[in-house]
């Protein structure tokens, strides 16, 4: 009797006993696992990737022609920014002030539109209920897997018809609406909007158009500088279309850094990487001062979906 009362004491007594600790595990809430240092090291090995062209970029504009081709490569910036941007602007050739000012116009021109058209078509085919909505819908994907080079040719024929070869709406028009931008705010709509919420505004009295401006618009303010940044970078850095259908007397600021490879007997490279880096500088400055907000809309717009 006495033996099993001890016994069956002493199991309680050996279940208190304190557990060895675990390993930590490296997991957060939600099933994440928390960075190693492999993880900061790739991070790093990426970023050093990505920034040194645009770092060298910037180090051969402040030097002269043979820093492009010294080896090792110079890393610290030279003393020959000042000439370089002085030879820039004076090149008859180039006329890169007149580029910088023409990609500018048209950029800014084709984001605006192509966010505007967009986000009406997207809220078109995402909501609006009317007779062939499938087809265009299909139309617009496919008009995705189109290639852009493949209509070169016919917008080129195109231009010369309508009397625009070597002007600024060239470039300007056939870019206003894009299938990306009207399929991406398509399926945005869908996901963001609730059909309630139209019902609720279509109630109160508000025409499609006012349901559009005072409920879709505000929604899509996520989606909308996103598809407004890609699509200035995207105007901003065309090349072919500009080589093919503008003139050297009013180019834009990529047919302009064309133009100084062509203009001497040998490549300047200091003064085209001059070009490049006055090029590049615009990008950098929208990224860095909108960076932090383009951030937010992204976040906002997963939040809300």
């Amino acid at each position: 009797m006495t033996a099993s009362t001890t016994g069956s004491a002493a199991v309680p007594a050996a279940a208190r006993r304190p557990s060895p600790p675990r390993a930590r595990t490296r997991r957060r809430s939600g099933g994440m696992r928390e960075a190693t240092p492999l993880t900061y090291a790739a991070l790093v090995l990426t970023l050093v990737l990505s920034v040194f062209p645009l770092w060298w970029m910037f180090v051969v504009a402040t030097r002269d022609s043979a820093a492009a081709s010294a080896r090792p490569p110079s890393l610290l910036p030279g003393p020959n920014l000042g000439l370089n941007m002085e030879r820039l602007f004076a090149n008859s050739t180039a006329n890169f002030t007149t580029g910088l000012m023409n990609s500018l116009i048209a950029a800014t021109t084709v984001a605006v539109s192509v966010v505007l058209f967009c986000s009406l078509a997207g809220f078109a085919l995402g909501k609006l209920r009317f007779r062939g909505r499938a087809g265009f819908t299909a139309a617009v994907v496919v008009t995705m897997a189109v290639p852009v080079q493949v209509g070169v040719i016919p917008l080129l024929m195109l231009m010369e018809w309508l009397g625009w070869r070597g002007e600024l709406q060239a470039v300007i028009v056939p870019f206003m609406v894009s299938g990306f931008g009207v399929f991406m705010m398509r399926q945005y709509v869908q996901q963001t909007i609730p059909d309630e919420l139209l019902e609720a505004a279509r109630i109160d009295g508000c025409s499609t158009f006012r349901i559009y401006w005072s409920v879709v618009l505000p929604a899509l303010r996520p989606a909308m500088v996103v598809l407004g940044l890609l699509t200035f970078m995207t105007v901003w850095n065309e090349f072919i279309w500009a080589l093919a259908v503008l003139t050297p007397a009013n180019p834009t600021v990529q047919y302009s850094i064309n133009q100084l490879n062509l203009s001497a007997f040998s490549r300047d490279f200091a003064l085209m990487f001059t070009g490049a880096a006055f090029a590049t500088l615009p990008l950098l400055i929208i990224f860095v001062v909108l960076g932090r907000q383009l951030v937010g809309r992204i976040m906002e717009g997963a939040i809300k979906a």
